[in-house]
This record gives structure tokens, C-alpha cells and sequence, in this order.
């Protein structure tokens, strides 16, 4: 599964709010998702563990980081009980005030024949989600982004 957003703003800019982990709630999947990471999740085996649910309902999703290389790559394993497989940002730059995030995830699809059969069903909903998830990141990073540049005098004078 892999799902792409183009973001009006630079490669930093989209890398610095998407791998604040404690951020993620804003524009993650499910309302709750909360990105706890006990070891900071920035470098090479460290780990990130995300609450994901809707309010108290969901689960511990538990991640080490794989690959590191700011502003473009972080892969993680994901090492829960209820999610299995690896998953994948990376932030191509555009132009210096453009850039796309791609998000990619490798599932190990859980609860053996049953879980194969149902998986294109909900494979379909997470495609659904994450297209979702990094259009409102690629607002929240559009918004901030335009706030921190500053503002240009008016050429006329006035």
C-alpha cells in the first residue's frame, strides 16, 4: 500500500512536523493516535509507540526505526501484536517550497485465512485514511509554513 500527498512547502518544513511523533495526532488515521516515543524515535534503533484508537478503544502500536536519514527518510518496523510489517515516509523534494510525502507500509496481515480474505476490504479503508491523513498534514505544514515566512513591504508604498 502506498499513498502519496504534494505539500506548498519545503522538504523540511513537511519532514520537521511530520516526525514530531507527540504532533501525529493531528493529522494521523484514527482521532486518537498519539505518538509516544520512549527513546525519542530520531535515530537508528530507537523505538516510537503510538496509541491508535478512538478514545479509550484501540491499541499500543510499537515501532523501532529501520532507517534514518532526515529530511527524506524514516522507515520503521512495526513490532505490536495487533500491527506487523514495516511502513515507510519519505519526503521528495519539488522545487525549494514544494515537496510530496509518501506514505508506504508493508502489512502483516493478522488472524491467518480469515485476515487474507478481509484484508482488501480493509486494505481499502487504509488507502482511503492515509490519503486523508497527509492531506490534512499537508495543510497543518502549508498553514505553518506560510505564518513563519515574512511578510513582503508593499511595493506601492502604502
Amino acid at each position: 500500500m502506498e499513498v502519496s500527498a504534494d505539500v506548498a512547502a519545503s522538504a523540511q518544513a513537511t519532514w520537521s512536523v511530520l516526525t514530531d511523533w507527540p504532533r501525529q495526532s493531528e493529522w494521523a488515521l484514527l482521532p486518537s493516535t498519539r505518538g509516544i516515543g520512549p527513546t525519542g524515535g530520531r535515530a537508528v534503533g530507537e523505538q516510537v509507540h503510538a496509541f491508535t484508537g478512538i478514545g479509550r478503544l484501540g491499541f499500543l502500536d510499537t515501532m523501532v526505526v529501520e532507517r534514518w536519514e532526515p529530511p527524506h527518510v524514516c522507515r520503521v518496523r512495526k513490532t505490536g501484536r495487533v500491527v506487523r510489517g514495516a511502513s515507510e515516509f519519505r519526503v521528495d523534494p519539488l522545487g525549494p517550497d514544494a515537496s510530496r510525502v509518501t506514505y508506504a507500509a508493508e502489512v502483516e496481515v493478522p488472524g491467518g485465512r480469515v485476515g487474507q480474505l478481509v484484508w482488501p476490504l480493509v486494505r481499502a479503508g487504509f488507502v482511503i485514511g492515509f490519503r486523508r491523513s497527509l492531506a490534512t498534514l499537508a495543510a497543518i505544514v502549508e498553514r505553518e509554513s506560510e505564518t513563519a515566512q515574512p511578510s513582503l513591504p508593499d511595493p506601492s508604498g502604502t
